[in-house]
């Protein structure tokens, strides 16, 4: 299947107009029902609620505001050829660390010269501002004997609520799609203001959803209200009268029957910002093809912004190239690859590009012998997108995994296995229904399972090349399919095609 804009990253000045041909449709062309292309501009129809397929847009590295940057180089590190690898390197890290950061908060680049590196623990980035960057042929290896990940980037610190800030949203219904909400006291906010929009997981939406009658098993735990509340990072852009007008859009109905949701300010102390890993190949070693005591991350992330992974090709480690944890804000991993997982093929193991955070963008990625290539975890928080990745030799599903992601684009995911956004019923520890405004655009798969939870929204299939499969449970809703295995649907691909509106407006 034709690619859509590949390798353009993030700046709309940059994507090249050949990426958008669906502005001139050709005979066979197919639009959506629900995003139509009116004048060159996308034309979003609501359903009989009022949501709308949200702007997927606004995701990755500053929002998709600016190009990834190039830090200059400010260390240099060569091989030792010893097991002193990891000591010079982080010496390395810690003292660009020192460095006074610019006005745009960078310090500088650390790079490794061509060699191998035997890193028998981790690598870690704990200060904002520093990139880790490989000449061409620079390799790291992690020599641990226990799971491990190989590099860290990680602040410290978590959400806290501004004392005082918390309004109650008064709007009935606010729908999918929607920009702003109406608050009982909007004069507690500002432009620059960042938020939490709050929904609370309630007693009600959890019977409505079924999911406090998963069929019981050895360890399954039915859906309790106060761990599902989910809280949406957004930034406030305006305020007119009681409507506050948020940066990225509702992705998930905020409802009054389901004890509707409130906005408030946080901060977040000690959350680092603009760091990278740049070309690096990173390898395990590894016992056996089942072996478990090895590198289990090439690159984890956890409580950083702004931040990215460019050009990093993982083998052999037990879980994944990148996992980006709930903490993970406006991340962009680009061009990166996970080959040759080695672990037991079973839970756990082998989630090849995993987001549990939100605001995420994971593009031209590619991946082999993976079981959830592309995947979010428990509660994760839209929008995130997946698009332009391929996966192959897999072992079990791309999507939502469990316990209600909300707001996933994937968009022109090739793989030989299957998508799915289902009620995973009892598994795991009771799984439940994936996700919800989870966008299948434009995907070719060997099989597809797009249900619609009993409540609370909808998941969408659309332009899907592929078989259409029951899924694990029956008599689940069916989701909204449109024109399976049908060739031309424009635009091409959802999320470059609404990266390029932004420029018209």
């Amino acid at each position: 299947m034709k690619k859509i804009a590949r390798n353009a990253i993030v700046p709309v000045m940059m994507i090249g107009a050949a990426a958008f041909t669906f502005f001139a449709p050709r005979a066979k062309d197919w639009e959506s029902k629900f995003i139509k292309v009116k004048g060159g501009v996308l034309q979003y129809i609501p359903d009989e609620k009022g949501d709308i397929i949200p702007d997927f847009s606004r995701v990755g590295y500053h929002y998709g505001n600016k190009p990834l940057p190039v830090l200059p180089v400010v260390k240099e590190v060569s091989p030792s050829g010893t097991d002193n690898d990891q000591d010079l390197i982080q010496a390395a890290i810690d003292e660009v660390a020192q460095r006074t950061p610019d006005r745009n908060g960078f310090r500088g680049a650390v790079l490794l010269k061509k060699g191998t590196y035997k890193i028998p623990d981790n690598l870690r980035i704990n200060t904002g501002g520093i990139v880790l960057r490989g000449e061409e042929g620079a390799k790291l290896i992690a020599t641990a004997s226990r799971k491990i990940s190989l590099i860290r980037i990680a602040g410290k610190g978590e959400i806290s609520e501004v004392p005082g800030t918390r309004t109650a949203i008064t709007d009935a219904y606010v729908p999918v799609g929607a920009f702003g909400v109406e608050v009982a006291d909007a004069g507690k906010f500002k432009a620059g203001d960042k938020v939490i929009l709050f929904r609370p997981g309630t007693a009600q939406w959890i019977t409505d959803i079924k999911m406090d009658q998963i069929e019981a098993r050895n360890g399954t735990k039915q859906w309790e209200p106060a761990s599902y509340d989910l809280r949406y990072e957004r930034t406030v852009t305006r305020v007119e009268g009681k409507k506050v007008f948020l940066d990225n859009p509702v992705v998930m109905a905020m409802e009054a029957k389901y004890g509707g949701g409130a906005l408030y300010k946080y901060t977040f102390e000690g959350r680092i910002a603009e760091c990278g890993v740049e070309n690096l190949t990173c390898e395990s070693v590894f016992a056996s093809d089942t072996a478990e005591n090895h590198g289990w991350d090439a690159i984890a992330i956890e409580r950083a912004e702004h931040c990215w992974v460019k050009g990093v090709t993982a083998r052999y480690f037990g879980y994944s190239c990148v996992n980006l944890n709930r903490s993970a804000k406006n991340i962009t991993v680009v061009n990166s690859n996970c080959f040759e997982h080695k672990s037991v093929i079973t839970g756990s193991r082998r989630y090849s590009f995993n987001n549990d955070g939100q605001l995420n963008l994971f593009m031209d990625c590619h991946a082999t012998d993976g079981r959830h290539d592309y995947v979010t975890g428990a509660l994760t928080c839209g929008p995130n997108v997946f698009v332009n990745c391929t996966a192959k030799r897999t072992h079990a599903d791309i999507g939502p995994h469990h316990r209600w992601a909300s707001g996933t684009l994937y968009d022109n995911i090739v793989t030989d296995g299957e998508i799915n956004v289902q009620d995973r019923g009892n598994w795991g520890s009771g799984h439940g229904w994936a996700g919800v405004t989870q966008v299948v655009w434009n995907c070719t798969v060997k099989s597809a399972a797009i249900q619609n939870p009993w409540a609370s929204g909808k998941n969408y299939s659309i332009g899907l090349k592929g078989n259409k499969v029951e899924g694990r449970l029956k008599g689940r809703p069916d989701g909204i399919w449109e024109e399976q295995n049908e060739e031309g649907l424009q635009p091409g691909s959802l999320y470059f095609a609404q990266l390029k509106q932004r420029g018209k407006k």
